[in-house]
């Protein structure tokens, strides 16, 4: 199936550039970076000048922190994007008119996404002059853009399927837009709190037995840190912990959530959550199209 012949991607990129939305989003987009970074580097610049000493590792911190703004904001903005994709189609009275066509439920699906997809493209294509600020002082590499790109391709795909599915189940966008943003915030904070509340029940007899012993107790979240694979945002910091050089993966994973024992997965964590991410999109991609599917509640939605 060739994505750039899918005649509701061609629609929906078509609508989207004539759109004074994705002109304002862009701006606004790339403003709050550039206000940032500037300021990062005026402070940066400044306390140059009163101490005379040049730290080259604050334009690298620079980096790091205008990338995970910019990677919290493609999280929050991709959602608002997709979850209104299928129902805005259903509340307008048109998907009855494109299931009627030659279009199978995959390629609408597909369409929708694609096009979504495209438009995160687009804002992390304009941001690159605002990141390559960095690249005038060094510390980074084409392998670091990189992997910082996967994570951010990864997360997109992931929470853009979150969107379109909740599309496709709910009736009206504002509940599939509150259900993707309750579903994301689960994901992302969820799986941080259960192993936050794991590894504090875990050091409280700990801690009981060490101050009889008189030893210390370090608990441990167990097996609830591998929730943590489907979590964009876990991943995306190991990738800039790893950048800065003051952690690998295993180690960060191991000193957030207490001592867990080394396995492949904590060795590769990276590249198992990403590839766990884009099965997680797989399958929303399949909810999706078995929701739009012939003798489904496609018309009115399955939920109100």
């Amino acid at each position: 199936m060739n994505i750039l012949t899918n005649p509701v991607y061609k629609r929906e990129t078509m609508v989207s550039a004539r759109s004074f939305r994705l002109v304002l989003v862009l701006m606004v987009f790339n403003g709050i970076l550039a206000l940032v970074a500037l300021l990062y580097m005026y402070s940066t610049l400044a306390q140059v000048r009163v101490t005379a000493e040049i730290r080259y590792g604050s334009f690298l911190e620079m980096y790091m922190f205008v990338a995970a703004l910019e990677f919290c904001m493609l999280v929050l903005i991709m959602p608002a994007i997709t979850a209104g994709s299928i129902s805005g189609e259903r509340e307008r009275r048109t998907l009855d008119l494109m299931m009627s066509t030659k279009m199978t439920p995959m390629q609408i699906v597909a369409g929708k996404l694609a096009a979504s997809l495209s438009t995160m493209v687009l804002l992390i294509v304009s941001s690159f002059p605002i990141l390559a600020l960095v690249f005038v002082y060094g510390g980074v590499t084409m392998k670091d853009i990189g992997m910082m790109l996967m994570c951010f391709g990864a997360a997109a795909l992931f929470v853009g399927s979150l969107g379109v599915c909740c599309s496709a189940l709910c009736r009206k966008s504002s509940l599939s837009t509150v259900m993707a943003y309750v579903l994301t915030g689960v994901v992302v904070v969820g799986t941080y709190g259960i192993n936050q509340l794991a590894l504090f029940l875990g050091r409280v007899p700990e801690t009981y037995f060490a101050s009889t012993n008189g030893t210390g107790g370090t608990g441990s979240s167990g097996g609830f840190i591998y929730l943590l694979l489907v979590n964009p945002t876990a991943s995306f910091f190991l990738t800039i912990l790893r950048l800065s050089g003051k952690d690998q993966a295993g180690d960060a994973i191991t000193r957030w959530f207490g001592v867990h024992r080394e396995s492949f997965v904590s060795r590769n964590w990276i590249g198992c959550s990403v590839a766990l991410q884009v099965l997680m999109a797989a399958v929303l991609v399949w909810v999706a199209v078995r929701a739009l599917s012939p003798g489904r509640k496609r018309k009115q939605g399955i939920f109100f």
